[in-house]
């Protein structure tokens, strides 16, 4: 484990993105402290698609920008277009599966928009439907975990992408950090959580596929409809390793009842997963902060009291910092 100081410089190609809601105010997380800017190289930050991008994909009228994420998501009649993220094919690759999924399978996902041409992408846009609803997580944790299952029985037999080795952005580096696939590098304050998460941390078995690493802010409900899917951040992890992910987060920035810390039922592994998943949660957020960051202290008692959560178990007791 590597110290640092806060804001070193990096890339930071993504960001967690929710275009389809009008958010509720969020608790303190990791996306209310000063963060480098996400915004890839060649569009400015709040930029609007030109007209030749709205043609290219059929649509007309005005765009109107949508709250939530880093606003740069944008509404354009039934459709919502964002700027196109990570390594070269990610793009392309997330539609071809959001356009293969099943229907009725318990939730459902916006449809990717093509061009005429059949591209996802048209001069670093892409586009797909709108869909309404509200987002959890709070008070609807079950039903979360319910649609990440449902998702990713889904995704069982989806291939391993090659681009995922390409990745370094924050949470790539993170999530990698997390299995012990590569060191850690955080700032000075958060190196006494980590050290101990690192302390904790088991070898563990499970079996990889394609999940969604960032559901807990990321599905939208709608009376009488299934679950919305959005912002699709795909890892090559456990599906239970996904779930301990929702958890961590209401840990940590939320306040799930205690017996969600029993969310992976009786499987041995559940506590791995935990530890893994806030080591990924930890890292992350060393990797996007900037100098002016003054949040650390509370950020590192998050995290310390969330590792003792998890270390001592749903019948331990549960003290919010």
């Amino acid at each position: 484990m590597r110290v640092r100081a806060a804001g070193p410089p990096g890339r930071m190609p993504r960001m967690p993105e929710q275009p389809h809601a009008i958010r509720p105010p969020r608790p303190v997380s990791p996306q209310s402290v000063p963060l480098r800017s996400a915004s890839p190289p060649s569009l400015p930050p709040r930029s609007l698609p030109p007209r030749s991008v709205l043609d290219a994909f059929g649509l007309r009228g005005t765009p109107e920008p949508l709250t939530g994420g880093q606003g740069r998501s944008v509404r354009v009649g039934g459709a919502v277009l964002k700027p196109a993220e990570g390594t070269e094919g990610e793009s392309e690759w997330a539609a071809s599966v959001f356009e293969r999924l099943p229907r009725g399978a318990g939730f459902r996902v916006p449809r990717p928009l093509r061009s005429a041409g059949g591209d996802c992408v048209v001069d670093g846009w892409t586009a797909a439907a709108f869909m309404a609803g509200r987002p959890g997580p709070r008070g609807r944790w079950p039903e979360v975990v319910a649609v990440g299952r449902a998702l990713h029985a889904a995704l069982r037999e989806q291939p391993r992408p090659g681009f995922l080795d390409r990745r370094t952005h924050p949470w790539a580096v993170a999530d990698r950090v997390a299995w012990g696939e590569e060191e850690a590098d955080v700032v000075a304050e958060l190196a006494e959580p980590l050290s101990l998460l690192l302390s904790l941390r088991q070898p563990v078995e499970a079996a990889a596929q394609i999940v969604h690493g960032d559901l807990a802010g990321n599905v939208l409900f709608a009376p009488g409809q299934d679950p919305v899917v959005i912002d699709f951040s795909p890892y090559w992890r456990p599906p239970l390793y996904a779930e301990a992910v929702v958890i961590a987060d209401g840990l940590l920035w939320y306040e799930p009842a205690p017996s969600l810390l029993t969310g992976g039922g009786e499987d041995p592994r559940w506590r791995q997963m935990l530890i893994r998943a806030l080591i990924f949660r930890l890292v992350a957020l060393s990797g996007l902060v900037d100098p002016s960051w003054r949040a650390g202290e509370q950020e590192s008692t998050r995290f310390l009291a969330a590792t003792e959560a998890v270390r001592r178990g749903p019948d331990g007791g549960w003290t919010r910092p």
